[in-house]
């Protein structure tokens, strides 16, 4: 059967140019999005909790823009003023950009990499007097800890927000392709379906850590990226449809 139907499993882009709107007009398909995972923030209660003083710290490490508005948010309630000299390290330039909802960016110390924390190295270590404070999820992986740990950098991380499982309908995964962005969305497809079968479903995966949670859930991977050939989701789907397609006429 032809792929003609595809869920991504996140939140649908306000961007009009958003590369699945061309993917979708290309190769005639219908493409839907559905969050299989809700952002909760911790309570000010459990952020005391962890005994983590903000002001201790003189940067803050920035993975996503969830964790900024997680941050400022504890930050408000709290009644914690982060301070003018407070640095910011993001992973991303458009994570970086994102401060501006909090901050006056022109005046801030603001350092950024191009897509991963490992861009940001020679930044670090020219800052190595600093200590930084990490926020980040429930279900983050120990990537950056374990590199900040590797190159000797002092740091803390705590929990700001927790990822919870969407309830799903069984209609709302009637799909010829699942794709999915990370281990919370494999998790929750899971939860809500203990006894869900792949059959002739594919399953796409971007990302290691989504691709592991994938097959340790006993699934096929059938699109993944990035590949060198596909650097994005998008082209490794349409590469993989374009096959399949032209293979299967119905």
């Amino acid at each position: 059967m032809k792929i003609k139907k595809i869920l991504v499993t996140q939140n649908q882009p306000d961007s009009e140019k958003w590369p699945y709107n061309e993917l979708a007009t290309k190769n005639n398909l219908k493409i839907d999005f559905r969050p299989f995972i809700q952002i909760e923030g911790i309570s000010l209660k459990e952020f005391r909790q962890s005994k983590i003083d903000i002001l201790e710290h003189t940067a803050v490490i920035f993975s996503s823009k969830t964790a900024i508005d997680h941050f400022f948010r504890i930050c408000e309630e709290a009644r914690v003023t982060i301070p003018d000299t407070m640095k910011y390290f993001c992973v991303s330039e458009s994570v970086a950009f994102y401060l501006q909802k909090y901050i006056v960016y022109r005046k801030r110390k603001i350092f950024y990499g191009k897509s991963s924390i490992k861009d940001m190295e020679d930044l670090f270590q020219k800052h190595k007097e600093d200590k930084y404070l990490l926020p980040i999820s429930d279900s983050q992986n120990q990537e950056i800890h374990d590199f900040l740990t590797k190159i000797k950098i002092q740091h803390t991380r705590n929990i700001f927000y927790r990822t919870v499982s969407s309830k799903i309908d069984e209609n709302e995964i009637n799909y010829d392709v699942l794709v999915f962005y990370s281990p919370s969305g494999v998790k929750s497809l899971i939860e809500n379906f203990p006894d869900f079968k792949q059959n002739d479903i594919k399953i796409a995966s971007f990302g290691n850590t989504t691709a592991k949670a994938i097959q340790d859930a006993g699934f096929r991977i059938d699109i993944k990226a990035p590949i060198p050939e596909a650097p994005s989701m998008t082209m490794a789907l349409e590469t993989f449809i374009k096959e399949h397609n032209k293979n299967n006429k119905k």
